[in-house]
């Protein structure tokens, strides 16, 4: 499995090329350096560098790409065994379709579930300085101008599934884009992007607000939320003791659809979330009641990636509620 990360590797912070690659575990800190890297077995890991990364993305038979930001207090197995049943899951629903490309964060190991989540806070906010570079690289392969022995544009789709405290993470990122590379606004390079349990202000994709260039950056943006999500709960009673009081947008979807772009959708999955990861109700959105078998969220989600529409049976509907 392919994968780009900004954790710190135990061997030299300097890219080569083909060099095994073992991520510090001890170590949570972002790191200003990204890794493009391969998982060739259990626990062993190879860096490849981002040139013959992206090259491998463009020949792969696969037609689109999904970038999977996973959530707070995974560590690299986590996330892999995560992406690795979504995988499974697009190959079964349709073979070829979809490649699953983690992007891996610094998450901490500390015990303690607060401390871990403010930890993994600080590291969500820093990690999106090295993740914008990896955006603009992104743009720069999909438009052909880095690979001169290949100079022909990548025509693959690219989505993005963000998940809990990803959002955090793909928000600041987007908005460091912006900052540092677009001023002038960000281009459209995602068909998709998957908002599940998004573990961010559920203002923050209104216009002025810091999640904005996620809609501007997304054909369709999705918002999967629950609001007995025990995880976003845990998530809002340790920002209460920092005064941050506003309700998550993983637990009741966008504050005003009025105040939100017209391609973003609200999918409530209260009546399905907690059925399917039992009892907290946070992981929802890959096997449904027995593993390796789709739920329905997996399977609307999986919809939209193909078709490139949220409701293409009424363009007019922008919420919908799930159930079995």
């Amino acid at each position: 499995m392919l994968f780009i990360t900004n954790r710190f590797p135990t061997q030299s912070i300097r890219t080569r090329a083909n060099r095994p690659f073992d991520f510090d575990l001890k170590n949570n800190a972002a790191s200003n350096s990204v890794y493009y890297c391969e998982e060739i077995g259990a626990g062993l890991y190879l860096e490849v560098g981002s040139t013959a990364f992206l090259q491998r993305l463009k020949e792969s038979k696969a037609r689109q790409v999904l970038i999977y930001l996973h959530g707070f207090s995974n560590l690299p197995e986590d996330v892999f065994a995560a992406a690795r049943e979504f995988q499974d899951l697009c190959d079964a629903n349709d073979p070829g379709e979809v490649l699953v490309v983690p992007l891996i964060w610094p998450c901490d190991n500390d015990l303690g579930i607060v401390k871990d989540y403010w930890d993994d806070q600080e590291s969500a906010d820093l990690s999106a300085f090295s993740f914008a570079r990896v955006l603009q690289r992104f743009l720069d392969w999909r438009e052909g101008d880095q690979f001169a022995t290949d100079p022909a544009p990548c025509l693959k789709r690219i989505n993005v599934l963000a998940h809990s405290m990803g959002n955090r993470v793909l928000r600041e990122t987007l908005r460091l884009w912006r900052k540092y590379y677009l001023p002038g606004g960000v281009p459209l390079l995602f068909r998709n992007t998957f908002l599940i349990a998004a573990d961010i202000v559920n203002e923050s994709l209104e216009e002025g607000r810091a999640g904005e260039p996620i809609t501007h950056a997304s054909r369709n943006v999705t918002v999967y939320f629950a609001s007995d999500d025990l995880a976003l709960r845990a998530s809002k009673a340790s920002n209460l003791r920092n005064r941050i009081a506003s309700r998550r947008l993983g637990h009741s979807g966008p504050e005003d659809m009025e105040k939100v772009g017209r391609n973003v959708f609200a999918v409530d999955c209260d009546e399905i979330n907690t059925r399917y990861d039992f009892p907290k109700g946070h992981s929802y959105f890959r096997s449904g009641e027995v593993f390796g078998e789709p739920g329905v969220v997996f399977l609307h989600l999986f919809a939209a990636l193909k078709s490139g529409r949220v409701f293409p049976e009424d363009e007019t509907r922008r919420m919908t509620i799930l159930r079995d």
